[in-house]
């Protein structure tokens, strides 16, 4: 069960002054090091990503946009969440048991404050009431895993074919490719600890998307095919596009963007949890068009 509010009540009012009043401040998103001192009625404290990503014990995704191969720079005031036991809990037969038994686990509450918009007693606040066999793990493993993807440095397409400086023809197939790093391309694995938990990830690009300036799009699977003279005027089997106009209308050259998709598995160590994150990026050339160019006798 998942409500939104702007005004705080009285009970996400108390645990927010109980996370930012008399406790340690957090370095950063996803930072657990807070003073629970204050805290008897939170069971932990936690910062979560941007991406939304604050209790999920599944998948979750965060697609962060670039240009030139960079990352997209991630806004540091991340929300705080607080998960307690719901007290006292709801009766049995209450559709916040999901269908379980009181003895089979309990019901949390899980509180998300935007501490970025905290005005006195106003801010963007998440509420999230669910079941658990156990109580939560102290650090929400989807954080975790965005952390090790944080690390990772992940980039752009190392494009590799058409090259800036190439000179390609209307009608003569381009093979289209990319330079193959762990940084461009995968697999790259990090890993990200806190509080006895250890989140291991796995990137790879899934597929490339290719938008070729003259208003067609290619969808390659793969890295793409190395072209080779003894190819002469095959068309690439992976990857590869047919231009049927010149770019002398765009100034001389088309701007082809390539833009990777990053397919990244978490999983906790020793089991249990685990999912999947989604990262976007994107690189640039451009690429002179002409036609052929008849040579006279």
């Amino acid at each position: 069960m998942l409500t939104r509010a702007v005004a705080l009540g009285a009970a996400t009012a108390a645990a927010f002054a109980c996370m930012t009043t008399g406790a340690q401040a957090a370095d950063g998103p996803g930072d657990t090091n807070v003073d629970a001192g204050n805290c008897t009625a939170v069971m932990f404290c936690v910062g979560v990503g941007t991406d939304g990503s604050s209790g999920s014990q599944g998948s979750s995704t965060s697609t962060t946009a670039s240009k030139g191969g960079k990352a997209a720079k991630k806004d540091p005031d991340s929300p705080v969440c607080s998960v307690s036991k719901l007290t006292p809990p709801p009766p049995a037969g209450s559709a916040l048991w999901e269908g379980h038994s009181p003895d089979d686990g309990a019901v949390y509450t899980r509180i998300c404050i935007d501490s970025s918009e905290f005005i006195g007693l106003t801010a963007e606040t998440t509420v999230e009431t669910f079941w658990a066999a156990a109580p939560p793990p102290a650090v929400d493993p989807a954080v975790l895993a965005q952390r090790a993807v944080d690390s990772m440095t992940l980039l752009g397409p190392d494009i590799a074919s058409p090259r800036a400086a190439g000179k390609y023809t209307i009608g003569v197939p381009v093979w289209m490719w990319v330079n193959e790093s762990q940084t461009t391309y995968g697999p790259n694995t990090a890993s990200a600890s806190a509080d006895g938990v250890t989140v291991t990830a796995t990137a790879k690009v899934s597929k490339i998307v290719w938008k070729m300036g003259d208003g067609s799009t290619v969808t390659c699977n793969g890295p793409g095919t190395t072209y080779t003279s003894s190819k002469g005027m095959a068309e690439s089997p992976t990857c590869g596009h047919v231009y049927s106009k010149t770019s002398a209308d765009e100034g001389g050259k088309f701007q082809l963007t390539a833009t990777s998709t990053w397919s990244i598995d978490w999983q906790v160590a020793g089991g249990g949890a685990g999912g999947q994150l989604t990262e976007i990026r994107q690189n640039q050339v451009q690429v002179a068009v002409g036609e052929l160019q008849a040579v006279g006798s």
